[in-house]
């Protein structure tokens, strides 16, 4: 032994074949009298359970020399494994290159990764979402990117939420520069606030404000949507350098106005609402979001000076349809027209009575001259 003991110190680096793989250890060739002997736990940074599962005979093995005595020279796979390891973490750490690594253990508070060395990856930065087994993430690989280094205090700690988040803000980015006014998309509610709904279409969220939810007015935005409601939205702005973006969910919906001429005709007599009243007429409300215009000609059968004379808001009023026009919205018409008609009803059912009641008055008279001729 005093011949190795000579040409080799501590610290040496050397190459070694494995001769023999044991349960507790493996022993190399070094060129020596003796084989060297790498222990178990110098075989890696990670955790061994088996040598056979690191090393084979007749592999080549670059060691470095960890101790020598009479007996035994003592060689390290781990320090040289680690030696490299450190050299291309920081290239990673510089660069902040992704790359992928296995999932060793699940440990408490997160995972042990291999990337030459043991790394870390705390369960805050495994996943942007919350995660709460982790069982299925061992033998699983990882995209990660270098979150902290510290050669001094062995501290190397991963991230494969800063992947996805990077992948997500990528994607988003991408959505956002293919997105244009007047496209029709598909979307999922994920909030719901005072003064509209947030709108997943795709990895980026836009805005429904309550006054696009509906071609009627809405008082509470729950009445019309819930969360995970999926829908169909169309776009009305995009505002890339706020990331903003404006969402219609009515303008997907069929129009209050929409085929109104297959259920509003003309002839048609009417009940509506008030809605408001202008200087020229009134404008009434016969199906939610379709109003028609009555005219102040055609509010009264006489001359009013204002519609305010005859009606106010809300005020529920017979009219007959003059005319219907779906394209340009328009629906004329005219509560001088229904009560023309009832007048004339009118009239007519006094002359039914008033000849009736003659018919009967003859009658009664003619019995009491046919008694008074009789008698």
């Amino acid at each position: 032994m005093e011949e190795m003991n000579q040409s080799l110190e501590v610290g040496s680096i050397l190459e070694g074949t494995v001769v023999k793989v044991e349960e507790k250890q493996v022993l190399v060739d070094i060129g020596q009298k003796s084989e060297g002997i790498i222990p178990i736990g110098e075989l890696s940074n990670l955790h061994v359970e088996n040598p056979s599962d690191i090393v084979s005979e007749g592999d080549t093995l670059t060691l470095e020399v960890k101790k020598i005595s009479d007996e035994e020279v003592i060689v390290s796979k781990k320090l040289i494994d680690a030696r490299e390891a450190w050299k291309d973490l920081q290239v990673k750490y510089d660069s902040q290159e992704t790359f992928t690594t296995e999932i060793k253990e699940v440990v408490k508070g997160g995972l042990v990764a291999d990337v030459g060395l043991r790394g870390f990856i705390p369960a805050s930065l495994v996943e942007s979402h919350f995660v709460e087994d982790f069982s299925d993430y061992k033998g699983r690989e990882l995209e990660v990117k270098i979150a902290d280094l510290d050669q001094e205090q062995n501290r190397i700690i991963l991230s494969h939420r800063a992947v996805t988040e990077e992948a997500a803000e990528k994607e988003k980015q991408q959505l956002l520069q293919s997105l244009e006014a007047g496209q029709v998309v598909k979307g999922t509610v994920q909030r719901i606030t005072s003064f509209g709904a947030f709108v997943d279409i795709g990895g980026v969220d836009g805005l429904v404000h309550i006054s696009e939810l509906s071609h009627t007015h809405v008082e509470n935005v729950s009445d019309v949507l819930s969360v995970d409601d999926a829908i169909e939205v169309e776009i009305l702005s995009v505002d890339l350098d706020n990331e903003r973006i404006s969402l219609s969910y009515k303008n997907t919906l069929p129009g209050p106005w929409d085929n109104v001429e297959d259920r509003v005709k003309k002839g048609d007599e009417i009940t509506g609402t008030v809605k408001r009243l202008v200087t020229f007429g009134a404008f009434v409300e016969i199906e939610p979001g379709v109003e028609g215009l009555v005219h102040i000609s055609q509010i009264a059968n006489r001359h009013i000076g204002t519609p305010e004379e005859v009606l106010s808001v809300d005020d529920e009023v017979r009219a007959k349809v003059l005319s219907v026009d779906e394209h340009e919205k328009r629906i004329s018409l005219s509560m001088k027209e229904v009560e023309l008609e009832q007048d004339q009803e009118d009239i007519e059912q006094y002359e039914k009575d008033e000849d009736a009641s003659s018919f009967q008055i003859g009658d009664i008279l003619g019995d009491k001259l046919s008694d008074y001729k009789n008698d």
